[in-house]
């Protein structure tokens, strides 16, 4: 499998439907108070940069970095957003290889941290378990967030070695 991840300006009709798929999975699973996935008007937001995953021209999975801190801010973190696979494609490593990309790009720009939020339910735990395969660590509600008990908080120190 040949995958291109590239920018996306959220302007194609497949990207848009896997967005919509995405947020109809999480009201599925999650109340909708509980829901934080981003619409695409909020995906747009200039702090928020989104990419896609395609295997020639099938969309196979989406993925977003926002920026937390202002640019002259001491700290920077990042947040992990909006990161889902098409369903043809579960299991095929795309999720690990957009997540390496995002992080990639947050280490590059000089990210101290990533952050990111996703579900408590067992329909989240594969997500969970690549999370944590990459290092990633259960903490406490990060930015505007709370305490939530259909969430689950997680970061990755970028400043250790070997990460």
């Amino acid at each position: 499998m040949d995958i291109e991840i590239r920018l996306d300006d959220l302007s194609g009709p497949l990207t848009q439907a896997l967005i919509a798929a995405h947020l109809a999975g999480m009201h599925d699973s999650s109340p909708a108070e509980s829901v934080h996935a981003l619409d695409l008007d909020r995906l747009r937001h200039p702090s928020i940069t989104f990419w896609s995953a395609w295997d020639g021209d099938q969309l196979a999975g989406i993925g977003a970095l926002k920026m937390l801190d202002e640019r002259n801010a001491p700290e920077q973190r990042a947040e992990i957003k909006s990161m889902r696979v098409d369903e043809s494609y579960l299991g095929t490593g795309i999720g690990r290889r957009m997540l390496r990309h995002i992080v990639a790009v947050a280490r590059g720009r000089g990210c101290t941290s990533v952050w990111l939020e996703t579900g408590s339910t067992v329909e989240f735990v594969p997500a969970r378990a690549l999370y944590a395969s990459e290092g990633f660590v259960e903490c406490g509600p990060f930015g505007d967030y709370v305490h939530d008990p259909y969430s689950v908080f997680m970061t990755l120190d970028l400043t250790r070695a070997g990460v």
